[in-house]
């Protein structure tokens, strides 16, 4: 019960990492405020702090699906659509609850993004421009919070089971699978209590040294070349 004095906010808590993250908070004895709102706008997150208040725990854990085209095909709305629900939700929250975080000088960010940017995936660059501005806002801030105590860091995953990227049914399929054998040295999609375990490390008081990190968790897939 590491947890039982923490109160721990997991944004979109119904979709990607949020089940099994906020889960795990709660099996931990933290109070664990769910929200399911996408916080696309300040004021949908001026709402939410006025209604939870402080908190010790931010999971910043926002998804969206790839718009998949060829550079020259990217559309603005597609473009757009990524931003709006990846990167400025993810500035907004940190942006409101980092001020009390700051005022009691601690606190932790973790936000969830993806390992796609630390290797870059081909029709993809739209989503790969969002969560890289991701990674590259948690490495800013984590180097900024952490002279007040505060640590921030990001998991950026890929291949982990999550109902907006790899479904059950998705990764059963035969091509999936020889996709997994040619380009992931795991050879696997691992299950998404990995991903909260990590979290709950990194929201752990024994996590103090680490800040402004994007950790690749991929089975590998973001370290290889070929």
């Amino acid at each position: 019960m590491r947890y039982a004095s923490k109160k721990v906010l997991v944004t979109t808590a119904n979709r990607y990492m949020g089940p099994a993250i906020a889960s795990a908070f709660e099996q931990e004895g933290a109070e664990v405020i769910r929200s399911d709102d996408r916080l696309l706008d300040q004021q949908s997150v001026d709402a939410l702090a006025a209604e939870v208040g402080a908190i010790d725990i931010l999971v910043a854990n926002f998804a969206e699906p790839p718009r998949s085209a060829p550079v020259d095909k990217i559309s603005d709305d597609d473009w757009f659509v990524l931003f709006d629900t990846l990167v400025h939700p993810l500035m907004r929250s940190v942006r409101c609850f980092s001020e009390g975080m700051k005022a009691r000088q601690q606190g932790k960010i973790i936000a969830v993004t993806s390992a796609a940017p630390l290797r870059g995936i081909p029709n993809t660059a739209g989503y790969c421009a969002a969560r890289g501005a991701q990674n590259a806002f948690i490495r800013a801030i984590g180097v900024e919070l952490a002279k007040v105590n505060v640590q921030a860091n990001a998991i950026a995953q890929n291949y982990v089971s999550n109902d907006t990227y790899y479904s059950d049914d998705f990764v059963e399929t035969d091509k999936f699978k020889a996709h997994l054998n040619a380009f992931v040295p795991t050879k696997k999609v691992a299950q998404a209590e990995e991903t909260a375990e990590l979290a709950l490390y990194l929201a752990s008081e024994r996590c103090t040294h680490l800040v402004g990190q994007v950790i690749p968790f991929s089975g590998g897939w973001a370290t290889t070349t070929g």
